[in-house]
């Protein structure tokens, strides 16, 4: 019984502080507000259920599509909470998120992966077209000013990309995913919960 009440006053903080720190994130990199939810540990919860079946979901569409990557590049990997999960199909990790509190948590959990403080136009890995065998952008699309420009990045630095993002973004970050030749969808759900998921492979 306290368990649980413990349990659920942790929720209960952890959403206060995320409805706090998020005012104004949505669609304007606004890189310090996503730093300052990394105050408290786990702030998005990636330890739940739901967030584990994503990986999972997510795993299952990489291996049917591309199967065993060499390398992958991760934008906005967090605490590498989905990282572990990229690990189990790849030989090589890349992980860049804007805040330095979550990649010094994401080094701990994963010493052999490389991460950076940083987005996706200053990884520090090397500029070559098609550097990464696959690049990643989980739920991170929807906090961008400008999407398009990302997912151009992601083209030129991986041979092969792909994307999600839960549901009710679908109409602002749908467009810039159709935009992009030979992409492939599907949905992933896990209860009431749904993502779009879209992958495609360069040349």
């Amino acid at each position: 019984m306290f368990e649980t009440f413990g349990q659920q006053l942790t929720k209960a903080r952890r959403r206060l502080w995320m409805k706090y720190a998020l005012r104004g994130v949505g669609g304007s990199d606004n890189h310090a507000r996503l730093d300052l939810a990394y105050s408290v540990e786990d702030p998005w919860n990636m330890a739940s259920e739901l967030e584990r079946a994503r990986f999972e979901a997510t795993n299952r569409v990489i291996e049917r599509a591309f199967g065993r990557v060499g390398s992958v590049l991760e934008l906005g990997c967090g605490e590498g909470h989905q990282t572990e999960y990229l690990a189990r199909l790849s030989d090589a990790q890349y992980g860049v998120d804007v805040s330095q509190q979550a990649v010094e948590r994401a080094r701990r959990r994963l010493p052999g992966a490389q991460f950076a403080a940083t987005d996706v136009f200053g990884q520090p890995w090397g500029d070559d077209a098609g550097r990464f065998d696959l690049v990643t952008a989980c739920e991170v699309l929807y906090y961008l000013s400008d999407p398009a420009a990302t997912l151009e990045r992601m083209r030129h630095l991986g041979r092969a990309g792909l994307v999600t993002f839960f549901a009710p973004a679908a109409r602002r970050v749908g467009p810039h995913l159709d935009a992009i030749p030979g992409v492939q969808k599907d949905w992933m759900c896990h209860g009431g919960t749904a993502w779009l998921v879209g992958w495609w492979r360069n040349g």
